[in-house]
């Protein structure tokens, strides 16, 4: 499916890590990155799911907690409208 192996792509990106001096950063880390990505995008957990193979979307939970920022902006969005429909 893939024009390069699995390993080569692993040693690609250890050299490339030690050549710039930053931490291994392993496949999974790059998968890890692109889902977080998608969540704080607003992609919704039903569209990430699919569009990375996962069979459920509770696998999706597992990264959320990289944006605990969210939940203040949810509350000071649930805030506004509720100011806003009060005034």
């Amino acid at each position: 499916m893939f024009p390069i192996s699995k390993s080569y792509l692993h040693r690609e990106m250890d050299c490339g890590c030690k050549q710039t001096g930053v931490k291994r950063i392993r496949i999974h880390d790059l998968r890890h990155s692109y889902i977080s990505l998608l969540i704080d995008m607003g992609f919704t957990t039903l569209a990430i799911a699919e569009r990375v193979g996962h069979e459920s979307i509770d696998i999706i939970y597992h990264y959320a907690h990289l944006f605990p920022t969210r939940q203040v902006e949810m509350a000071d969005k649930l805030d506004s409208l509720k100011n806003e429909k009060g005034a």
